[in-house]
């Protein structure tokens, strides 16, 4: 008995020590899909030229993925260190690992909310300004692993329009991202197609943040082009993860650079963050427990 007590003890020490020890030379960002690539690399370089000074590593990659699957796999795998995600993507990883990161921020909007919306979009020349508009037509949506463009619209949309999706729609499909999705409802591929906003401000400057906004100020879309058909009930803003097994020390460094840096460098925090936010608030597991359970009960892990 003693033996075993001793062996068990033995182990906690050595658990404990690994971690405390844990000499992290290359710290590693994941990047979402749904965004053309160099964008998003210009959008994260200021961390890769501020976070060494910061968090005493000598270097900081950048992983952009190709789809949210991509930074949802390496945080399961244990080869990222930090990723903003959204509500679902991030449910998918606790329902696949609840130990793999730990939610420590998210966004304050500008009016003191921590939530935005999923908004269904159109052509303005299509005629349609409802959503019921809609029935019969093609429905795009951005990926399988967004919480705006897929999973709550998927949950919320039925009760709006009194059927299932699959029987109201005359077709479903995926734009593959984001941005793609908003550029493929322009071209007519979709009649119509459901992307994210903060939902403060005015629809005619694609609201204060998120991909509409992010769209218009990188000169790529005229809100004049678009019109808004739907706007879904308030989603909690996607949390920043760290990877669990990160030493303490590393994660509250990190904690503390990514809570300063909208004061110490606005346009880095607006750059990655896609617009304007008053800042970050402190969150965890359980401020994400009903997109979880809604994800588990829709489309699973």
């Amino acid at each position: 008995m003693l033996k075993k007590a001793l062996l068990t003890a033995a182990a906690l020490i050595a658990v404990a020590g690994s971690a405390a020890a844990e000499d992290l030379k290359e710290f590693r960002i994941g990047i979402l899909g749904g965004e053309n690539e160099a964008d998003r690399l210009r959008n994260f370089q200021c961390m890769v030229d501020k976070l060494p000074a910061a968090l005493g590593v000598e270097k900081v990659s950048l992983f952009p993925a190709a789809d949210y699957d991509g930074v949802v796999q390496g945080l399961l795998g244990g080869t990222l260190d930090y990723a903003e995600l959204g509500a679902s993507a991030y449910a998918k990883v606790y329902l696949a690992n609840p130990a793999a990161v730990e939610p420590i921020l998210t966004t304050v909007q500008t009016d003191g909310s921590m939530g935005y919306y999923s908004i269904m979009v159109a052509r303005k020349d299509s005629g349609m300004t409802k959503l019921s508009d809609m029935k019969g037509k093609k429905l795009g949506f951005a990926d399988p692993d967004s919480t705006s463009g897929f999973l709550i619209p998927t949950v919320t949309l039925p009760e709006a329009i009194g059927a299932p999706v699959k029987e109201y729609f005359s077709e479903t499909g995926f734009g593959g991202g984001h941005e793609n999705l908003v550029l493929e409802v322009v071209k007519g591929t979709f009649a119509a197609g459901t992307t994210w906003g903060s939902g403060v401000g005015e629809f005619k400057d694609g609201y204060s943040s998120g991909n509409l906004r992010k769209m218009v100020d990188k000169g790529i879309l005229n809100m004049d082009d678009l019109v808004e058909l739907w706007k879904s009930p308030l989603i909690p803003n996607g949390p920043v993860v760290v990877r669990t097994s990160m030493n303490t020390d590393m994660k509250a460094k990190f904690k503390q650079f990514m809570m300063d840096l909208p004061k110490a460098d606005p346009a880095c925090f607006s750059a990655v963050q896609g617009g304007d936010f008053t800042g970050f608030a402190e969150v965890n597991a359980d401020f994400y427990k009903p997109i979880v359970d809604a994800r588990k009960a829709t489309i699973g892990g």
